[in-house]
């Protein structure tokens, strides 16, 4: 096959790669990657040392790509068809960039703070750094329920780039820092997010693995109605 995507699922930057991937409905290898296991990531790290995923691998075209959101501008220009994910008109086009990277860097990365913060020896914990991140997400929150008032999809009625990073995003920060009754278009766009198809099939195949996320509330999907 010639796609091959580097991930995990647990890996909230992979999720992001994945839905674009469900989104085109493109056909690849799924290549679980341990960061644990040397053997498992020597294949990706002969791609991209930096040893980060996702990794996407096109060999037809002989090409490595790396990062969740080059990952997916790059699908649009070569895999999208008619159905583009980041808007043609240049104005929107960079207003979705623009949140596309609110929701990576001050939601996802903010998260990875409190997560990885978990994850150390008790006496190498940074309470100042978890609380200024769970801070930052909370303020994003408050540009997100603005942002959103009306809409159905962050640029308006047609999925994109922006949904691709919104919803991992949410997903796993409102388990550290639940989303507050006064945000109820978060709360609601995050239900949206979580039944679109190709993001419900990225959640499905992470599920077995949500045990092993390091938050006192453990991620789960709602209960089927």
């Amino acid at each position: 096959m010639s796609l091959k995507l580097y991930y995990h699922p647990l890996s909230s930057f992979c999720h992001k790669a994945l839905i674009a991937l469900h989104e085109h409905g493109v056909d690849f290898d799924p290549i679980l990657v341990n960061l644990g296991d040397a053997d498992s990531t020597a294949e990706m790290f002969a791609l991209w040392p930096i040893g980060k995923f996702p990794v996407l691998r096109d060999e037809n075209r002989g090409q490595t790509v790396a990062e969740a959101t080059v990952i997916v501008e790059y699908l649009d220009l070569h895999y999208a068809g008619d159905r583009p994910l980041l808007p043609a008109d240049p104005d929107l086009a960079w207003k979705a960039r623009m949140w596309d990277r609110l929701y990576d860097l001050y939601v996802n990365v903010q998260l990875q703070k409190i997560v990885t913060d978990r994850l150390r020896p008790a006496e190498a914990r940074d309470p100042l750094g978890v609380e200024q991140a769970e801070s930052m997400i909370r303020k994003c929150y408050g540009m997100i329920e603005t942002e959103m008032a009306g809409k159905e999809w962050a640029m308006g009625e047609d999925f994109g780039i922006v949904d691709c990073a919104a919803a991992p995003a949410l997903f796993y920060a409102s388990f550290a820092v639940p989303v507050p009754d006064s945000a109820a278009n978060v709360a609601s766009y995050l239900d949206r997010l979580m039944a679109r198809p190709s993001y419900a099939r990225v959640l499905q195949a992470a599920e077995p693995y949500f045990n092993l996320v390091p938050l006192e509330r453990k991620p789960r999907l709602p209960e089927a109605a």
